[in-house]
């Protein structure tokens, strides 16, 4: 049915196009015969083009991966509170996003701040294309403002990482050998009923295994807090690491595409590729030079803009 699905959008889809560029036509047939205004031309191909580029936006994300749910994680940049605190308005910003978009979100792991704001959060992030949209967002985001934090009224630069990969479901199968995972529990912190500080509700998932992109031993290490049920933390925090094994599967797939996109700028962990200037009044991604002078909108999660603009450009490789 999920198949039949997606099919049938790309039917619904051609056809809407089709309809809307025959409209054009008429409309400029009649537009010459003085029927209609030279206004509702230009409507009808205003409504042409956004048709052929919402279909077009879709072809870009036609990557096996790209129409699953995701998992973002925000980690704090060197900086200490003015970081934490820009860690936090990025997950308040991506949240608002997700719910302009009716995707589902859970907070699988959140670590606060010592003073404002957050150290690192892992979200989930459930509903169609959630990860095709969001691949846009890996890598590190700068933010340029006077910090409240500071008592001289300094203007400060602060880095915060986003990662973000593939939410898998059940219908994906990752081996994981169970002979390789090792489990610590905990208590969890924060604000909650009487089960939390008393049992050990979160857990720890250590899962040691070879890199299938570097061929070395290495360790995954995941943390889950999300319910007060210790089983369900674990089933999470396995479906969280069946995630992060499929990522690495993808990467591998993509180890022989990586040579023609050497010339260009990647998206991973550590590469700038936007920036934020508070006092300037300016958003700027530097993959596509895309900008707007709108943080407010930004910030409150109007990022589509940005998605869009890197999908139209990198999307089609």
């Amino acid at each position: 049915m999920k198949k039949v699905r997606g099919i049938k959008q790309w039917i619904v889809g051609y056809n809407a196009v089709k309809s809307a560029v025959e409209e054009l036509v008429l409309s400029f047939d009649f537009f010459k015969e003085g029927i209609i205004e030279e206004s509702d031309v230009d409507n009808a191909f205003s409504t042409a083009i956004e048709k052929i580029e919402s279909l077009e936006m879709k072809n870009m994300l036609r990557k096996e991966e790209d129409s699953m749910g995701a998992v973002l994680k925000i980690v704090a940049g060197a900086g200490g509170t003015e970081a934490q605190d820009w860690a936090s308005m990025l997950m308040r910003m991506y949240l608002r996003w997700c719910e302009r978009n009716n995707y589902k979100t859970e907070i699988a792991n959140i670590l606060d701040g010592d003073e404002a704001g957050i150290k690192s959060v892992t979200i989930k992030i459930e509903g169609d294309y959630a990860y095709g949209n969001l691949k846009s967002e890996n890598g590190v985001h700068r933010l340029v403002r006077v910090s409240p934090f500071n008592a001289q009224g300094k203007r400060m630069t602060s880095f915060t990482s986003v990662f973000v990969v593939p939410l898998v479901d059940d219908s994906i199968e990752i081996e994981i050998v169970q002979a390789n995972i090792s489990w610590d529990t905990f208590r969890s912190s924060g604000a909650g009923g009487q089960n939390v500080n008393k049992v050990e509700s979160g857990v720890r998932l250590h899962y040691k295994f070879i890199n299938p992109v570097t061929n070395e031993a290495d360790e995954i290490v995941i943390e889950n807090t999300e319910s007060r049920d210790q089983p369900k933390n674990k089933e999470n925090a396995l479906r969280l690491l069946k995630s992060q094994l499929y990522e690495l599967e993808l990467e591998k797939r993509r180890a022989e595409t990586a040579k023609i996109e050497a010339g260009k700028k990647k998206i991973e962990w550590g590469s700038q590729i936007r920036s934020y200037v508070f006092d300037d009044r300016r958003v700027k991604d530097h993959r596509t030079d895309y900008q707007t002078s709108n943080v407010n909108a930004v910030m409150d999660g109007d990022i589509d803009v940005f998605i869009k603009a890197y999908l139209m450009e990198f999307g089609g490789e």
